[in-house]
Formats: C-alpha cells, sequence, structure tokens
C-alpha cells in the first residue's frame, strides 16, 4: 500500500481525530497494569470509524509488545493477535474497525514507522494516536493528553530521494450521552475517595468546573505560546531549519488577533462584550444558587410535615379522613371545636354569676 505524499498532507490537515473517553480510560488501565520503567511504553489496537474527514476512536485493545531499550529498532509486535481480537470484537460490534494503534510514547520513537507500516495490513492509513498517562509533568497538566499523527512521503525541495515522516492532526475529545453520565459519576467516586469536600459538586454545570477548565485552558495556551517562542528562538539563533508550513500557520494566527493598541473604541467594544459575558455567567450562577436555596428550603418544610403527620396519633387521622370525606378542612373543624369549648366556658361562668349559682 503505498503512503501518502505531501499533496495530500494539506487534506489531513482538514481530519479531525475524535478520542472518546472509554478510550483514555483504557490505555490508562493497561499502561496500570504492566509494570513500566523510565523508557518503556505500551501499545495497543484503536477501533472505530474513518468517515474521511473524521476518524471516530470509539474502542481499543491491548496487544503484546516488546521492544529493546538499548535499540528501538527492534521490537516485536503480536500481529496473529490482533486479527484474533479484531475477529472476536467484529461479532459483537461490526462497525468499529481498526483504524490504526496508540501507544504511552510520550514522545515518537524511531520504530513508529515501521510499525505504521505493519498496521496498513489493517487499514488503509492507519492513524498513532500517542496518550500521555503520566499524573504531572505531562500533556494533561496543560491540555489534552494525546497527540495524533499520519505516516507521510516528503518530498523535499532539493529532489533527493523522499522520507518517510509524521504528520500531526488534531484531535478532539468527545463523548456520548452515556459516556458523559458514567465520567461524571468516575468523576465523582474519585472525589469521595480522595476525601475531597461533598460540597465541591462535579459537575460540568458548576461554576466552579468552568472556572478551573478555563485556568487550565489557559495554563496550555501559555505552554504554546512558549513553545511559539522556543521555536521562533531557535530558528532565528539557526539551531533549527525553517518550516514553512509551521511560519504560515504562526502569521495566520498573528493576522487573526484583534488590534487592541491603537484603536482605542475596538478594544473598548472587546472589554465591554468581554464584562457582558461575564456579568450573564454570574447572574446565570446566581440564580442557579437561589433556585437551589429555594429547593432546600421546600424539602425542608416538607420533611417538617412529614414528620408532624407521622406524630399524630391513629384518632387523629381518622378525624382528618372523615373531614376530607365530607368535603370540610381539618383547620375549621379545629377552629370551630375551639369555638365551641370558649362558649360553653363562657356559660358556665355566666351561671356562676347568678343568684343561687354559686358553687359549693
Amino acid at each position: 500500500m503505498p503512503g501518502l505524499t505531501t499533496a495530500q498532507v494539506t487534506e489531513l490537515s482538514g481530519t479531525n481525530v475524535v478520542i472518546h473517553p472509554l478510550v483514555l480510560l483504557s490505555v490508562v488501565d493497561h499502561a496500570a497494569r504492566v509494570p513500566l520503567s523510565k523508557n518503556k511504553r505500551v501499545l495497543g489496537v484503536l477501533l472505530g470509524q474513518d468517515n474521511g474527514t473524521t476518524i471516530n476512536v470509539a474502542n481499543s485493545f491491548a496487544i503484546p509488545f516488546e521492544e529493546d531499550e538499548r535499540d528501538p529498532r527492534t521490537f516485536f509486535l503480536d500481529l496473529d493477535y490482533v486479527e484474533e481480537m479484531w475477529r472476536m470484537f467484529r461479532k459483537v460490534n461490526a462497525k468499529e474497525r481498526p483504524i490504526g494503534f496508540y501507544h504511552t510514547g510520550p514522545r515518537l520513537r524511531s520504530s513508529d514507522l515501521e510499525i505504521s507500516q505493519l498496521f496498513k495490513r489493517f487499514c488503509p492509513r492507519p492513524v498513532m494516536v500517542i496518550v500521555d498517562v503520566r499524573a504531572t509533568g505531562g500533556r494533561g497538566d496543560t491540555g489534552i493528553p494525546t497527540d495524533a499523527y499520519f505516516a507521510v512521503e516528503e518530498i523535499k525541495d532539493d529532489g533527493t530521494a523522499t522520507q518517510r515522516t509524521f504528520t500531526h492532526v488534531p484531535t478532539s475529545i468527545e463523548a456520548e450521552e452515556a459516556e458523559e453520565i458514567g465520567v461524571e459519576h468516575l468523576l465523582r467516586d474519585i472525589a469521595s475517595s480522595s476525601s475531597a469536600p461533598s460540597s465541591s459538586l462535579l459537575t460540568t454545570q458548576s461554576l466552579s468546573t468552568k472556572v478551573t477548565s478555563q485556568l487550565q485552558a489557559l495554563r496550555g495556551l501559555h505552554s504554546r505560546l512558549v513553545e511559539i517562542k522556543d521555536y521562533l528562538l531557535d530558528v532565528r539563533k539557526n539551531k533549527l531549519p525553517v518550516n514553512h508550513q509551521v511560519i504560515y500557520q504562526l502569521q495566520e494566527i498573528v493576522g487573526l488577533l484583534p488590534q487592541l493598541g491603537g484603536d482605542v473604541d475596538l478594544g473598548k467594544a472587546f472589554r465591554v462584550g468581554v464584562n457582558d459575558q461575564t456579568l450573564v455567567v454570574y447572574l446565570s450562577a446566581m440564580i442557579r444558587t437561589v433556585l437551589a436555596l429555594h429547593d432546600l428550603i421546600e424539602n425542608r418544610i416538607e420533611n417538617a410535615q412529614q414528620e408532624l403527620e407521622d406524630a399524630k396519633s391513629p384518632a387523629e387521622k381518622e378525624n382528618e379522613l372523615a373531614a376530607e370525606a365530607a368535603g370540610l378542612k381539618v383547620e375549621d373543624i379545629a377552629k370551630a371545636r375551639k369555638e365551641k369549648e370558649k362558649e360553653e366556658k363562657e356559660k358556665e361562668k355566666e351561671k356562676d354569676k347568678e343568684p343561687g349559682g354559686k358553687k359549693k
């Protein structure tokens, strides 16, 4: 199967790799079950659908993989095991087909091109996804912990022989409704097991979660800007060759930025728009809090009324049922009973005041 050429790199740049949370959980579980040294990694097969512009990675499974730490080009990959596992997976869900492979990297290896070539036995253009499973210090601290690549044939400008290399494609993490519910319950279980306060409310709708995600996004943006700065400094010092595609994309990014320094009105309008959006978020949080307090008070009132109902005697309950059957209110009956008792007391007082009516 011939590799892709640079004429198709532009088409690949518009391809989006969608990864489901189930795949990330499976990769983390695979890495946790295998004792890894500093330079070792685990490898598995990705299952899903390749629709041309979107690659949906919905499932995965681990495969036996070994490589020499001193010579990365020496490795063992059991393709017969892959075929047998795919045959069993196909009985469960025929829509999921092998679309590539994953490994825990956390960086590219020299043997990845050969592994990608081997996986063309199962699909025409295998995608390689690097999943960073490190708890701290990895890609997950500043953004999405995944990177996707396609193997392409790079044609050089000087007319020399072509060379196989990887081209990066964007990735995103999306989930179906059932997966969102499962991940939310998993986060709650993790919070309760790690002695986190129950008031943290790990839900996607809470204000604290939104603020935390925005802070993480800003940290990721800062790390990307630092990478861009380091790359441009290395190019300026002739430590790295000039990549015209990267420079073109950076120029596009700079061109999309608003000119806030020279145009005072535009800067003011931008700040007003941001303030308006922030005010809407603040008011939404306030309204949500008020509604939650209202529901809490209503719930406590209902519980108090239920306790009063449970404390009533059977005779009182029978009287109430009889009043309801007669179409009367219990409060009216109690009021009438009090008025009758009051009248009887007044009659007794009048009898006592009459001559000869004094009590002995």
